[in-house]
């Protein structure tokens, strides 16, 4: 099995919407906001090749949206998702899964293209993966988060006739579509049912964290962004996993952070934090 990281280019976000109740005095040295309180993030996918399978995580925020979309969020960089696919030598046609840790635009907007007036997949060979719970969340969402579920990132997936759905459990993990080496854990305080694809290569056990914790500087507890959904679900959630990745020696996959790809983890006085930083690449290889 091989991990490739696949970087989509950055957008901004608010910074006090990022990190939720802390001061800015305090986030603003960890991630320096621009004029107009924004701050640079990074949309990294991953992609797993098992030698039967080209699983891909994610897919960024797309490039169908208007330039008044776009305007929101300030688009920046050079990478892009089937520019990135390329230079590692794979095409949209390689890719067999695409797993959607949930879909929000900014994680789902890259698997459906605008052709003309219509809608399709951006990956035709490909299995387009959600789990049930998720899929009824987005697909009848709530008023505070239906900006974040655009349709049209969402129902041409269930058009194609490539939707399958991941079984969804409360605590623990369930094995991806018996992929070995590939488990699926799940995560219902950011919104409900986001799933984390846990992997273990080489002896090591690689986790990518998507909104759970989206960057290194969120690993002490009180740093939940504003944009969760049930702030202290995710308090108890990023707890009990902190706890088991640092017992376990696991590599966190970051993908938002602008720089740090990966880290693992230590205790500290002041709690658990980031031990090792470094490419998915050298901890794998450290």
């Amino acid at each position: 099995m091989k991990l490739f990281t696949i970087n989509t280019g950055y957008f901004k976000l608010d910074g006090g919407a990022m990190f939720g109740v802390v001061p800015k005095v305090m986030w603003q040295k960890l991630n320096p906001p621009d004029d107009n309180n924004l701050c640079n993030w990074a949309m990294r996918c991953l992609l797993i090749d098992t030698g039967d399978r080209r699983i891909l995580v994610d897919t960024g925020i797309g490039e169908k949206q208007d330039a008044k979309f776009f305007g929101h969020y300030y688009l920046n960089g050079n990478d892009t998702l089937h520019n990135s696919l390329q230079q590692l030598g794979y095409n949209a046609s390689d890719i067999t899964d695409v797993f959607h840790t949930h879909l929000h635009f900014d994680h789902c907007g890259g698997t459906i293209v605008r052709h003309g007036d219509a809608l399709q997949t951006a990956f035709p060979n490909a299995t387009l993966w959600s789990n049930e719970r998720h899929w009824r969340w987005a697909t009848q969402p709530n008023d505070r988060e239906k900006a974040s579920f655009l349709k049209e990132n969402i129902l041409p997936i269930e058009t194609s006739g490539k939707l399958r759905f991941v079984p969804v459990v409360e605590d623990g993990t369930v094995p991806f579509d018996d992929v070995p080496g590939i488990s699926v854990r799940f995560a219902f305080g950011h919104t409900d049912a986001m799933m984390l694809p846990q992997i273990n290569v080489g002896g090591k056990t690689v986790v990518y964290m998507a909104d759970l914790l989206p960057s290194p500087v969120h690993l002490p507890l009180p740093y939940v962004m504003a944009y969760d959904m049930f702030p202290l679900i995710t308090l108890q959630e990023k707890k009990r996993f902190l706890e088991e990745a640092v017992d376990n020696n696991y590599i966190l996959y970051f993908e938002h952070d602008p720089s740090v790809e990966c880290c693992t983890l230590v205790r500290t006085e002041k709690g658990i934090r980031a031990d090792k930083t470094g490419t998915l690449q050298e901890l794998l290889n450290a």
